[in-house]
């Protein structure tokens, strides 16, 4: 069983306006047999945090394109995207790309 993790979020670039413009969260995941990765991380955020306005965020079981993110101020592409494992302290940062015009 893999222990309660817990993690910083961040929201920026407007992505905070779907979190009641709260940018920083420090979050503790519960305890499940394996240990968190991005995509479980997601559904928690939907189902926890995220307060309107879903489609913005998330597509399918990923980010929405558009939305740039960091895992430990590294891009997730180099980190294995979905598949991270995350680690307890880790900083995860979701940066809005999209702009109204």
């Amino acid at each position: 069983m893999a222990a309660p993790t817990s993690i910083n979020l961040e929201f920026g670039g407007g992505a905070e306006l779907l979190f009641d413009g709260i940018k920083k969260h420090h979050v503790t995941l519960p305890s499940q047999s394996e240990p968190w990765n991005v995509k479980q991380l997601l559904v928690w955020i939907q189902q926890n945090l995220l307060k309107e306005r879903p489609e913005l965020f998330v597509q399918g079981d990923s980010v929405r394109p558009g939305i740039l993110v960091l895992i430990n101020d590294a891009d997730w592409e180099l980190m294995g995207e979905l598949k991270y494992q995350l680690q307890d302290q880790d900083n995860v940062v979701f940066i809005s790309t999209l702009h109204g015009g």
